[in-house]
């Protein structure tokens, strides 16, 4: 591994409530159901199948939530399928779980927060905003939709003349602001599910890296120093997975992610700046997001490099586009700055299937992860279950697979990306 196994610089993990100590897995051990990946899937998958009286065995090649689960923007959002994508690709009734899951994926993520009294700092808030007429238009269409489908959280439409009482930015032409969605701390999430699921009898093992899976009718998961002897197997490694499994690999492509945290702001600039102190984030494919941190700092992050490189200065990328949102910072100081991978679908749809018949796995999220990773854990729970309902609805999908790896799949992306950025643009 290139990086620590540590979490890496960023506010989550200095603030974050509990450090992990989970041993390392040593020698063999056996139980029902062995993962890889202690991120959300993972960690939800362990939680949900402990809860259904399965003995669960996890591995992670770092700590819990080092990946993108801990390091993601915090935003909690629902509405990660396109109902009427589906309904075309596979008919009604996958269209009606579609929208379905579409609803419970946050509901999942908040009844565990209630049910285990996970501390993490949850907020209600969302605000989608509208850079462009285009966006407004769009967002009106989301409106409009949702009520007539019966949505369940309250929702609230913001003209540009109102906008200031929301946001303290003359950049945005008006709002749809959501108050079911959120934000919250997702390491302090991610730990405090990941102990709830080890108080349920779950195994968890941390610098911990799969080396091979073994398929079969008797599946394992084989790490550098131990085996996991398992009846079902789940990937849920995500961007971090690499080529651990070869079956699944080269059908995500890994995009690089990155955030900024300031120093803490006075009372009245936080208040200037988000009033409702609520989540944001634009229309734009490259798109910005951002929201403030119990301590009144600014978090800002950007989806700004999907070819694979880093940037030189994470700070002077994102500073850039945060000044733009919000003048009244510029010059402010920088604490924290930090970044990771996300792993993106060509057809930005969660990948949820199988490996071979006892080995699944989910990836994929295509930077709105959060709510949907939790969904995943579910699914793959009750399809060990024997229900494969809302499993199929995603393995009958199509996924491209690009040929050449990430040294093909990162510049034919980072290109297409420049395309739909210049229309933005423009």
């Amino acid at each position: 591994m290139s990086e620590s196994i540590e979490h890496t610089g960023s506010w989550y993990a200095a603030t974050v409530r509990e450090q992990t100590a989970y041993p390392v897995l040593t020698g063999e051990q056996r139980c029902d159901v062995a993962i890889v990946g202690g991120g959300f899937t993972g960690v939800s998958a362990a939680l949900r199948l402990s809860e259904l009286g399965y003995s669960v065995g996890l591995v992670e090649s770092a700590r819990i939530g080092w990946g993108a689960s801990g390091r993601n923007g915090g935003q909690l959002i629902d509405h990660f399928l396109n109902v009427d994508f589906i309904r075309r690709k596979l008919g009604d009734k996958a269209g009606e779980l579609a929208a379905a899951m579409n609803i419970d994926c946050r509901n999942i993520l908040v009844d565990n927060i209630e049910r285990y009294h996970i501390e993490c700092d949850l907020r209600f808030g969302f605000m989608d905003l509208a850079s462009k007429p285009k966006d407004v238009a769009y967002l009106k269409r989301q409106l409009r939709e949702k009520q007539q489908n019966g949505y369940p959280h309250r929702l609230e439409w913001v003209e540009e003349a109102d906008l200031p009482q929301h946001i303290g930015s003359k950049k945005y032409l008006a709002a749809l602001v959501n108050y079911g969605n959120g934000h919250l701390q997702p390491l302090d999430l991610c730990i405090g599910e990941a102990r709830a699921a080890a108080g349920l009898g779950a195994r968890l093992f941390e610098r911990s890296r799969a080396t091979r899976i073994v398929h079969g009718d008797n599946p394992a998961v084989e790490t550098e120093r131990g085996v996991l002897r398992a009846k079902k197997v789940i990937l849920a490694g995500n961007a971090y997975l690499g080529r651990t499994e070869p079956r699944i690999s080269g059908r995500v492509i890994p995009a690089g992610t990155y955030m900024i945290a300031t120093e803490p702001l006075t009372e009245a600039l936080a208040q200037e700046l988000l009033p409702t102190n609520t989540a944001c984030c634009d229309q734009r494919i490259g798109l910005d997001y951002f929201r403030l941190s119990p301590d009144r700092r600014m978090l800002f992050g950007a989806l700004c490099n999907y070819s694979g490189r880093r940037p030189r200065n994470i700070t002077a990328t994102i500073r850039q586009r945060m000044e733009n949102v919000f003048p009244q910072l510029t010059g402010i100081g920088v604490d924290y700055e930090w970044g990771g991978d996300i792993a993106i679908s060509i057809i930005r749809v969660p990948q949820i299937g199988r490996a071979s018949e006892n080995v699944l796995y989910a990836q994929g999220y295509s930077g709105h992860g959060v709510a949907p990773t939790h969904l995943a854990g579910h699914i793959l729970a009750e399809t060990i279950e024997g229900n494969e309902e809302r499993f199929n609805v995603f393995a009958k999908l199509r996924h491209w697979r690009l040929p050449g790896g990430k040294w093909f799949a990162n510049p034919a992306l980072a290109v297409g990306m420049g395309y739909y950025r210049l229309k933005d643009w423009f």
